[in-house]
């Protein structure tokens, strides 16, 4: 479970086992922007999944990735004020074996957040009020 929590201002904070992930609005967004903005956070998911998947591709082979990252690319759709498409292109390392491109780019391809876009989970949300204790 993920014990979601409200320590003032526009701040709100994610309790996920022993770490707590902070988040906040901008200034403009009427918060103090001492952290990501939730859906900061969600892209950055998307970025850093693909690329627990291309660093272990990488260390899997031996191919030092020193200098390697990932920049992530959004276009919007104007209509609906969405984000229509997410591009990753992966900056590899000086040296990285031309051979190996499809197959880091598979690998990448098997994030786990990216997968669930392709069958999205049923949302639910309900409210508790009993009074507590």
């Amino acid at each position: 479970m993920i014990n979601i929590t409200f320590p003032g201002g526009k701040k709100v904070y994610a309790q996920v086992g022993d770490f707590m992930i902070e988040t906040d609005q901008s200034v403009h967004g009427g918060g103090d922007g001492s952290a990501p903005t939730p859906f900061s956070l969600f892209l950055s998911s998307i970025g850093t999944c693909a690329g627990i998947y291309a660093l272990g591709f990488c260390q899997s082979r031996g191919i030092d990735t020193t200098g390697m990252s990932i920049a992530m690319d959004l276009e919007n759709d104007l209509a609906t004020g969405l984000i229509s498409k997410v591009t990753l292109k992966l900056i590899t390392p000086e040296g990285f074996p031309e051979k190996y491109e499809a197959g880091v780019i598979r690998s990448m391809d098997l994030c786990a957040v990216k997968k669930h876009f392709a069958n999205p989970p049923q949302f639910v949300t309900i409210t508790d009020l009993s009074e507590k204790a």
